[in-house]
């Protein structure tokens, strides 16, 4: 080889690593930024999308090693305490670190292959603010957050505020100091309220419960933080003096004595096959915790072999964070167009490129109203964060505007129905919704109208799904929905969607006809629901039929009497009304009685009303019942099934995983019930 072949290999290899160099800083000093801004409560991208680019960097320094310097984010804990910070900066007894993920069963299993242990404790991670409280001789002396995990922002004053944290232990042998770990956080129940009252004061609400925690516990007003019921939970303990625990659960246990909060949903298990059965559960309930969760954490609960495992750089080697499907990412937004519903409410949403979040490909999210376009900011052509949380409608949560380049432009909302033509305006004055008022033909309204009584809390008929409606309506089968119950499969050859390509009523279509028969003996409250009266959902439905028992009855009660009633109330009571006396709506009233639909109810074979003026909540897995099962049960007894418990419960029934209401339920004083004991309530025994 010449020299000039050795000079041109060589500066080809120098090249090469400046390329290098340079993508790794990029792609560091970008995780940098977006850690900074999440780390003090002004996010612009979902976890999902910094947990991508973290990602990208472990893998280019797995590659190159020589890249994995000391200073680089894979080795460091959240963000130095900023500048502007109004708090003084304070050093922890023992550093606070951060959690390495997995992100499929795959990565949790190499885990467990490389930390085998005895026992593991499953934990739900929550999504919060860490907090590091230091108690000497049982007294809180010290509130911290995390900082770069070893100097963080002394926030003690706030963090009294907060009712979950004691300002003194309780109990027997408390030590002379301990350390606890934990997290802050706004309950799933209180977000809204906390976003109204944000929203009141002339504030920009916030755009989930992690940015409202973060937020709130770096106020410098203490008043402030004490209106934004902040809650906390220890999941873990650092430096202590007069406490060797041998177990990270007997720990927890310890905690729970001294009057310190700690997870209802810990569970100790024996076997990585038990973690992955917490796994599978927690994936499928996550909307069931007290507050928002994005993943499983896994620790060994020796804490001897705790201590053998020891620590990387930034991480515990013996814990590690499963990673569920984000439920927030970002995408593009292709243009904003409106839907027709079925009370003619013209809603306005998102088309996108497509996107995989919680476990699904989403290309479509409502914006609810052309005032929350307005207020959102969004802009057509902006990169977007959405969110879609379990069966909840996709929804746009706003724009990253750092991310504009000036080609986006704003959405006009239009002023015709782009169905009908029908000139659209708000229903009321006070309307934030504008309507198209055409609800006898609009064929939007009509076929969403059918889509609706077919649904699980109206008629259930199974058979007839989006696309059928929108054919019945299309082809002129039905005029509107007062003659479904007449359909005959003579009627369905017309249609596309219920017959076969040679014009034969197909299986849907006899499925169809045999749904609408059952459909015929639908309970009163489900009928109720079918005719689209609004504000009339479940609730006000099955009030409205528990009092008079018969479809006429509710329709010619005067107002002030319907809006006496439990569940019903004034603005409920004036819809049924107003509904009533438009002749067509009565007409499907009367075709539908005609057709042999349920009008009037005999109770003389109903359940004893042995729960009226009780309020029960189920909570858990039940093995006898499914959820709506146990709800149609109280019900159906008289009783009210609630959602959330207070002092008002009479009873809560605790299945399996009951979690955080039954918790509250011990802590209020109200009667817990086994399955068994639910059963004894049903016959009236209890």
């Amino acid at each position: 080889m010449s020299v000039s072949e050795n000079t041109g290999t060589s500066a080809s290899t120098q090249e090469d690593q400046a390329h290098l160099r340079r993508q790794w800083e990029d792609l560091a000093q970008e995780i940098r930024h977006h850690r900074r801004l999440y780390d003090n409560e002004q996010p612009v991208i979902p976890d999902a999308e910094y947990d991508a680019l973290f990602q990208r960097l472990l893998d280019l320094e797995r590659e190159h090693p020589e890249l994995a310097v000391p200073e680089s984010p894979t080795q460091q804990v959240g963000s130095p305490v900023p500048d502007s910070s109004q708090f003084e900066d304070v050093e922890h007894p023992q550093r606070m670190y951060s959690l390495d993920n997995a992100f499929s069963t795959e990565e949790l299993g190499e885990w467990f292959a490389r930390t085998p242990a005895q026992a593991y404790l499953t934990e739900l991670k929550i999504d919060g603010l860490s907090i590091d409280l230091i108690y000497e001789r049982g007294r809180l002396v010290r509130a911290a957050t995390r900082g770069d995990g070893a100097v963080g922002e002394n926030i003690t004053a706030n963090a009294r505020v907060i009712e979950d944290i004691p300002h003194a232990l309780s109990g027997e042998d408390i030590p002379e100091m301990v350390e606890i770990r934990g997290e802050v956080f706004i309950a799933v129940e209180d977000f809204s309220e906390v976003n109204a009252q944000r929203i009141a004061s002339g504030g920009k609400p916030f755009a989930n419960p992690r940015n409202a925690a973060a937020g709130s516990l770096r106020q410098k007003n203490v008043e402030d933080v004490r209106t934004r019921r902040l809650r906390m939970i220890c999941h873990g303990i650092g430096a202590r003096e007069g406490f060797e625990p041998q177990s990270q659960y007997e720990a927890y246990e310890a905690l729970r004595g001294w009057g310190l909060p700690v997870s209802p949903y810990t569970r100790l298990v024996g076997s990585p096959q038990e973690v992955y059965e917490q796994v599978k559960y927690w994936e499928e309930h996550r909307h069931d915790a007290l507050h928002e969760m994005d993943g499983l954490v896994v620790k060994v609960d020796s804490l001897n072999q705790q201590r053998q495992y020891g620590f990387t750089s930034r991480a515990p080697r013996w814990a590690i964070a499963y990673k569920y499907p984000p439920e927030e990412v970002t995408t593009r937004l292709l243009d904003i167009r409106v839907g027709v519903g079925r009370t003619g409410r013209v809603t306005p949403f998102a088309v996108m490129k497509p996107v995989q979040v919680a476990g699904s490909t989403v290309a479509m999210a409502t914006l609810h109203n052309q005032t929350e376009v307005k207020r959102k900011g969004v802009l057509i052509g902006d990169t977007v964060v959405i969110r879609k949380a379990g069966e909840v409608i996709p929804e746009v949560l706003g724009p990253v505007v750092e991310r504009r380049d000036g080609t986006e432009r704003a959405f006009i909302f239009p002023t015709l129905c782009p169905v009908c033509g029908t000139r659209l305006a708000p229903q009321k004055e006070e309307d934030a919704d504008w309507r198209c008022p055409n609800h006898r033909s609009c064929p939007a309204q009509l076929s969403a109208r059918l889509t609706y009584l077919a649904g699980r809390g109206g008629f259930d008929i199974e058979a007839l799904g989006e696309k059928g409606a929108e054919d019945l309506i299309r082809t002129g089968v039905l005029r509107d929905e007062s003659t479904l119950f007449d359909l005959t499969e003579e009627d369905l050859k017309a249609s596309a969607v219920y017959t076969t390509t040679k014009g034969a009523v197909n299986a849907s279509g006899r499925k169809l006809i045999a749904n609408l028969e059952q459909a015929r003996h639908a309970d009163l409250w489900r009928v109720l629901v079918a005719l689209s009266i609004r504000h009339v959902g479940p609730t006000a439905a099955r009030a409205l039929a528990q009092r008079y028992h018969d479809m006429q009855a509710i329709l010619s009660a005067p107002v002030e009497e319907l809006a006496e009633i439990e569940g019903v109330g004034p603005a409920i009571a004036a819809s049924v009304v107003d509904w009533g006396k438009v002749d067509w709506h009565r007409e499907i009233v009367e075709r539908w009685a005609a057709a042999g639909v349920t009008m009037s109810e005999d109770i003389s074979d109903r359940p004893a009303q042995v729960l009226e003026g009780m309020t029960v909540v189920v909570t858990g897995t039940l093995e006898g019942f499914s959820r709506d099962e146990a709800k149609e049960a109280i019900i159906a007894r008289g009783g009210k099934a609630a959602g959330s418990v207070s002092k008002k419960t009479t009873y809560v029934v605790a299945g399996e995983n009951a979690g955080s209401k039954e918790t509250k339920a011990r802590q209020l004083g109200v009667p817990v019930l086994d399955e068994e004991g639910f059963a004894a309530l049903l016959r009236g025994e209890l």
